[in-house]
């Protein structure tokens, strides 16, 4: 099986995609230490400072050596040249904030899951037509489940995954999949920056198993 029908099982399966960034590296591993003991497979590390691409050089290694079963996908990527740079680097899928076609050329010249993030239906139209399998919605806080409830009939074959605003709370993750999403995006609302200051990783851990027993709860 390849790997993009790997994680279109596997996201859906963990029901939350983790995702942050930290300028520090030791914190960085560390973080993704804390995520793979509370049972995550899957993470999306953001692009959103000037050391995104050396920690993720080494988050790979870290993946490789000691965390089995760890696919670590790179997030905020807004051009080609930046999906080339990372999926170089070995990243496992490219999450984009919009539709950005030149990256859907480059992620599909690899076989590579790419997920656009979209806010209306001509967006989630174009991005379907360019081969998406899963689509972001974002920011969800701004959306909202009643959006996602109105618009799935028409995407039957697409899975929807909510990122910003999604906290970690029963009523609200079971609202949004109840509307209808595969999965979850959690950044600040589960890794906030204060834990990730305080090299808090033990409280990551924990607020991270909570948030899978969440959503076994539910399902």
């Amino acid at each position: 099986m390849n790997k993009k029908i790997e994680l279109l099982q596997l996201i859906p399966e963990q029901g939350i995609l983790p995702l942050y960034f930290y300028k520090d590296s030791e914190v960085s591993l560390q973080v993704l230490r804390a995520l793979y003991n509370a049972g995550i497979r899957t993470v999306e590390y953001t692009n959103r400072g000037e050391a995104a691409l050396a920690n993720f050089k080494e988050m790979r290694i870290l993946c490789d050596l000691e965390l089995k079963g760890m696919y670590l996908g790179i997030g905020t990527i807004k051009n080609g040249e930046m999906a080339k740079t990372f999926i170089d680097a070995g990243a496992d899928f490219i999450i984009c904030p919009g539709l950005i076609e030149e990256v859907a050329t480059v992620a599909d010249q690899s076989n590579m899951l790419w997920v656009p993030g979209c806010m209306t239906p001509s967006e989630i139209i174009r991005a379907e037509s360019l081969g998406a399998k899963m689509i972001k919605l974002f920011p969800g806080n701004i959306l909202g489940p009643e959006f996602m409830s109105a618009i799935k009939a028409l995407f039957p074959d697409l899975l929807f995954m909510p990122t910003g605003g999604v906290d970690l709370d029963k009523e609200n993750i079971a609202g949004w999949l109840k509307a209808g999403v595969c999965a979850v995006g959690m950044g600040s609302k589960l890794i906030s920056k204060q834990l990730l200051e305080e090299k808090n990783y033990a409280k990551i851990e924990e607020q991270t198993k909570l948030a899978l027993d969440i959503l076994k709860s539910l399902r």
